[in-house]
């Protein structure tokens, strides 16, 4: 995985996840560049959370999403975490490393703090009326300025105007940091009407994105069931896995299948 295909899985859990917190464990960042996960932390993408309150057993070879107890340190007594597992009647509490409980978060506003520090825009406070749609700050081309939002929509687009771009299209990673293209962002802004129609987006292609969305979801589901039928005692950890193989996972990782691959 590059650092450039990193930022693309987080943006894309970003613009599926309707507003919520995007949550990475230290598990699942091991598996990206350690210099881009050293950048989107620098650069304000992803920020230290609180510890999950569950994880994937690693009691025995089911891989079940079980919630953890922790026991808070005292005296001489460090904190300690465990499972307590009820589905074998051979295992009872199942230990689990603290730092395996670590999780961080990246949410739509940090994406846009992320693009004023960027761009060296004042991030606006000005809200919208649109719930998918929030202003980052009036940036400057060659010609005019122009406010800049982030709309998410199924995909997250960088807005100026009645123009917008797929916001990954736009970021380069360079030396160990994320940036924009000056000369992409200048076009944008430039070529931008004074017509504002980011408040009034497009219905259609909104729903069109949503279906598409939708579409997706309902391939992975189907085949998820086709896998359960086959191989009826795996775990979600490994239906997911397998479907992130195929055509129909559409470049999306393991995690966001399983966490879409159920009805």
């Amino acid at each position: 995985m590059t650092p450039q295909a990193a930022l693309i899985e987080l943006l894309g859990r970003v613009s599926a996840s309707q507003g919520n917190a995007v949550l990475v464990n230290d598990e699942e960042l091991a598996q990206w560049p350690m210099a881009a996960v050293a950048a989107m932390k620098t650069q304000g993408l992803l920020a230290k959370t609180k510890p999950a309150s569950s994880v994937i057993c690693p009691g025995c070879e089911r891989d079940c999403v079980m919630p953890v107890h922790i026991i808070p340190a005292k005296e001489n007594l460090t904190a300690r975490a465990f499972i307590s597992c009820d589905k074998r009647s051979d295992i009872s509490r199942v230990p689990v490393a603290l730092e395996k409980l670590n999780q961080w978060q990246c949410t739509t506003d940090f994406v846009c703090e992320f693009i004023a520090a960027c761009l060296g825009l004042l991030r606006s406070n000005q809200l919208t009326d649109n719930s998918i749609l929030s202003n980052i700050g009036i940036a400057k081309g060659i010609k005019r300025s122009q406010m800049l939002g982030l709309e998410v929509d199924g995909v997250l687009s960088l807005i100026a105007g009645n123009n917008r771009l797929p916001l990954v299209e736009l970021i380069e990673y360079h030396d160990g940091a994320y940036s924009f293209d000056d000369a992409m962002i200048h076009h944008l802004v430039d070529s931008a009407t004074s017509a504002d129609n980011r408040y009034t987006p497009s219905n259609a292609k909104r729903e069109a994105r949503k279906l598409d969305t939708s579409a997706m979801y309902e391939s992975w589901q189907k085949e998820f069931r086709k896998l359960k039928k086959k191989r009826s005692n795996m775990s979600d950890i490994w239906y997911s896995q397998q479907i992130a193989k195929m055509e129909i996972a559409n470049g999306r990782s393991a995690e966001t299948i399983r966490k879409n691959m159920k009805s």
